[in-house]
């Protein structure tokens, strides 16, 4: 396979933490991580949740498309936004809110430092 072309099939059990207590809200969420590219302030991946919510704040750009799951975003002071299998979307620099998983999700993502 090419050095140019990178399928995200994740392999082994991955990297595993919980969210930071401070930023905890409800349950202890663990997250799974298969980080597939790590280069140049570029990283792409999967991602596992199980259920639970915690505070968020991104100081970098993220793309996700849900794979499968249900979570809830909101921003501070906005509406909630579910986020079912199918979704894609942007998150920008500056945001802040919650991430609540309701069902376990899975999601590939793709940062930009």
């Amino acid at each position: 396979m090419s050095d140019l072309f990178l399928p995200i099939l994740p392999e082994g059990p991955g990297e595993s933490e919980r969210p930071d207590p401070a930023k905890r809200i409800e349950g202890n969420p663990l997250f799974t991580t298969w980080n597939m590219e790590e280069r140049d302030g570029l990283f792409a991946g999967r991602w596992r949740s199980t259920p639970g919510k915690w505070r968020v704040s991104y100081d970098e750009w993220e793309y996700c498309r849900i794979l499968q799951g249900h979570s809830v975003l909101t921003e501070e002071g906005g509406a909630a936004v579910d986020l079912v299998a199918g979704m894609s979307f942007v998150i920008r620099p500056g945001f802040k809110g919650t991430w609540e998983v309701r069902d376990t999700t899975v999601k590939d993502y793709v940062i930009l430092t």
